[in-house]
């Protein structure tokens, strides 16, 4: 469980990580579509999409281990699992926000989102 400024502060301090996360996602979508046009990309090729794959994923990886949700990856969307007026709720960022400023109800998702 984490409360607001903890969700705040990871997301601080993550930061780069989430940032690696959408220079990899954009590379990686450069990459297929130019594979797919032209067979070939200055990004590289199939060993290179690989490579690129696999280092999302351990950037993925090291969000799941501090117990982040990774609900979406483009754009991306973060939970964070927490409380607000004795009722569960998961603190929400989402890419381009400059801090958790959401959330919603567990059973709500998206679209109960609300300010903090």
């Amino acid at each position: 469980m984490f409360t607001l400024a903890q969700a705040r502060h990871l997301v601080a301090t993550l930061r780069p990580r989430v940032d690696e996360l959408i220079r990899l996602r954009a590379d990686l979508a450069e990459l297929h579509a130019d594979l797919a046009e032209h067979g070939t990309s200055p990004f590289g090729g199939r060993a290179e999409a690989k490579a690129l794959e696999a280092r999302l994923h351990a950037v993925l990886d090291e969000l799941h281990q501090h117990d982040i949700r990774v609900k979406g990856i483009a754009p991306v969307l973060l939970d964070f699992a927490g409380e607000r007026n004795g009722r569960p709720v998961l603190w929400c960022w989402l890419e381009g926000d400059p801090d958790v400023r959401w959330y919603h109800r567990v059973e709500c998702g998206f679209a109960g989102r609300r300010p903090v």
